[in-house]
C-alpha cells in the first residue's frame, strides 16, 4: 500500500491524466493546452500574462502552448490598443467547441473518480485539496520572501 501523500497525489494525478489523454488527443490538443482553453471558455479573452499567473507557470511556456493553439485554430491573439507588448488571447469557434468537449470529458472522468463517494465526501475531498494547495502556496510565498529554495 502506498504511503506518503506525495506518492498518492502523484499516482492520482497520473491516473487522471491517463484517463483524459485519449480525449485530449482526439480533440487535437497537446499537453497543458486543455487547461488554457477551459480557462478562456470560462473567463473570456485575457492576456498571456493572466494565463501564466493563474496557472503559476512560466510565461514562455504559455507562449509556446498558445503558439500551438493558434496554429491549430483554437485561439486568436491580438495586440491591445495602445500597448503592443500586451497580447489578448481569445477562443475561436473551434476553441469553444473543444473547450465544451473537454469539459464533458472531465465531467465523465470526475464521475468515475468520485464513484462510491457520497456528495458530502466529494465536497470534503474538494475542500481538503483546496486547503492542501493553500498550505503549499503559503510555504512557497514564505520561501520567496526569505529568498530560500
Amino acid at each position: 500500500m502506498e504511503s506518503g501523500f506525495h506518492m498518492l497525489l502523484y499516482r492520482a494525478f497520473h491516473a487522471q491524466r491517463s484517463c483524459l489523454r485519449p480525449w485530449r488527443a482526439a480533440l487535437g490538443l497537446g499537453p497543458g493546452q486543455p487547461k488554457l482553453i477551459e480557462y478562456l471558455a470560462r473567463s473570456g479573452p485575457c492576456s498571456q500574462r493572466q494565463l501564466a499567473t493563474y496557472f503559476e507557470i512560466d510565461p514562455a511556456a504559455v507562449c509556446r502552448m498558445l503558439d500551438a493553439l493558434e496554429k491549430g485554430g483554437f485561439v486568436t491573439r491580438s495586440a491591445v490598443k495602445g500597448d503592443r507588448r500586451t497580447g489578448m488571447v481569445e477562443l475561436t469557434e473551434k476553441g469553444r467547441s473543444a473547450a465544451a468537449a473537454w469539459q464533458h470529458a472531465c465531467g465523465e472522468m470526475e464521475q468515475q473518480l468520485l464513484q462510491g463517494f457520497t456528495p458530502e465526501e466529494a465536497e470534503r475531498f474538494a475542500q481538503y485539496l483546496r486547503r492542501a494547495r493553500e498550505n503549499l502556496r503559503a510555504v512557497q510565498s514564505h520561501r520567496q520572501k526569505e529568498d530560500v529554495p
